[in-house]
């Protein structure tokens, strides 16, 4: 449901506007509020799932997901959708954060990665699955169906969990939640999307994104100086000391950098440079996620067989192979040709994401499962924020050189090919950092963690 829905309202924008009579910019919030909230109240949800119990707060935050879902479809203004989403955003702050904690915490360690593996393959389906899905919606009943469509889907799903999710461990003794470090955090988060965000539509020079990204800069300094001095952190920083926890989470931020920026530029080449209509674009995009969500259940049963320490690598020794061949697009590729490179990245990204996801949640001690489950959400979140904005100013830069300074948009099609196969060369660099990253953590664990 909420991979689903950010594809699915990706795709609704253009009708959102002309539906509310507004404007495209105030429209995005719709996507913005959302963001911002489900990004910036990670740690803190995840915390409080250590603290209170994960099953309890995922139904809440399905609860509430599914309940303002139906707002959202009542919603009688741009204003109020925004609101509603923001709400939305709350809940489901509390399902990408805690989900993989409780799957960690049900299954054995022997079974970590198949059990991880299933859930990687839904959130690849769900991403794959969410422009189409959001299309066939608006062509069928309008925009008030893709909110909708959540409601008996979260009653279905709410009454599964009461029944068949066992409750959770729960830290033992008195705990405080952490107030200050928690509205840092927000802060922090909050200010460095927004900031990122409006540097990739105002320029990063604009005053508007220096001030935010200087905002988050020194948030995140003073959240770092307050947890190291607290008796009761909301992140405990000592969990860093251990390889696999910090690697793991490395390797996976430097993979959604190039994850996040490559579902940017690509459409550019598809729909600039070889002119297919719309939807085989969209089709053409969802090959990627289709093959990895179909062979991450496969890397999890390899992690649980050979060890997750050597199928990671693996995956993202084939991600860089399909960069690599990725980055030979020129105007004459053919379908199969885009699909046979896509192909080996596709299935090198199945391969790496279980893997990484079950050593880094098998890093860490059971009472802390849902922090580290919060940080993978946040790596994941991050690194596409950072990714769009990163991959789209190299993708920006290099065809500037290539046409005189002419803008994306109005340049022409040797230029794109050009600067679209050096910044895929750009990104398989990236990926060999995540592979040291990744390699690195095979050195002595330090902490206790799971077996």
């Amino acid at each position: 449901m909420s991979t689903l829905d950010v594809g699915i309202i990706n795709v609704a924008l253009p009708t959102l506007v002309q539906a509310f009579g507004t404007s495209f910019p105030t429209t995005q919030w719709a996507v913005l509020s959302y963001q911002l909230v489900s990004s910036g109240l990670v740690l803190g949800a995840t915390r409080l799932g250590d603290m209170w119990g994960k099953k309890s707060l995922y139904q809440g935050g399905l609860v509430l997901f599914t309940f303002s879902s139906l707002l959202c479809g009542f919603a009688p203004s741009i204003e109020w959708l925004i609101a509603f989403r923001a709400l939305q955003g709350l809940g489901a702050v509390f399902i990408s954060g805690l989900g993989l904690a409780i799957i960690t915490e049900v299954f054995p360690s022997s079974e970590r990665g198949r059990a991880v593996g299933v859930i990687g393959s839904v959130v690849s389906l769900g991403i794959a699955f969410g422009p189409s899905a959001g299309g066939l919606l608006l062509s069928l009943s309008g925009w008030h169906s893709i909110f909708f469509i959540n409601v008996p889907l979260g009653i279905i799903a709410s009454f599964l969990i009461a029944r068949v999710v066992p409750p959770s461990i729960r830290i033992q003794g008195k705990q405080r939640f952490d107030f200050f470090g928690a509205i840092l955090a927000l802060l922090t988060l909050g200010s460095f999307g927004l900031g990122m965000t409006l540097g990739q539509s105002q320029g990063f020079g604009s005053t508007n994104a220096l001030v935010l990204l200087v905002i988050a800069t020194l948030s995140f300094i003073i959240f770092l100086v307050v947890e190291a001095v607290i008796k009761e952190p909301l992140l405990e920083l000592h969990l860093f000391r251990n390889l696999q926890l910090s690697m793991g989470l490395l390797s996976g931020w430097l993979a959604f950098i190039v994850i996040g920026g490559s579902l940017l530029i690509v459409p550019f080449f598809l729909e600039s440079v070889k002119h297919y209509p719309t939807v085989k674009v969209g089709l053409l995009l969802a090959v990627s996620p289709v093959l990895s969500g179909l062979i991450a259940p496969l890397g999890g049963i390899l992690s649980d067989r050979f060890g997750a320490r050597l199928i990671s690598p693996i995956g993202l020794g084939l991600m860089i192979g399909g960069c690599l061949g990725i980055s030979t697009f020129d105007a004459q590729i053919t379908e199969l040709g885009y699909v046979s490179r896509y192909f080996i990245y596709g299935i090198g990204l199945g391969l790496f994401q279980s893997p990484n996801n079950s050593t880094v949640m098998g890093a860490v001690p059971r009472e802390r499962l849902g922090i580290a489950s919060g940080l993978l959400s946040l790596s994941r979140t991050s690194g596409n924020t950072v990714g769009v904005s990163l991959i789209g100013a190299v993708f920006g830069a290099l065809i500037a050189s290539m046409s005189a300074g002419a803008d994306v948009s109005v340049a022409p099609p040797d230029a794109i090919v050009a600067g679209f196969q050096g910044t895929f060369r750009f990104a398989a660099l990236i990926l060999c950092g995540a592979a040291v990253a990744s390699v690195l953590r095979i050195g002595k664990r330090k902490g206790a963690g799971l077996p």
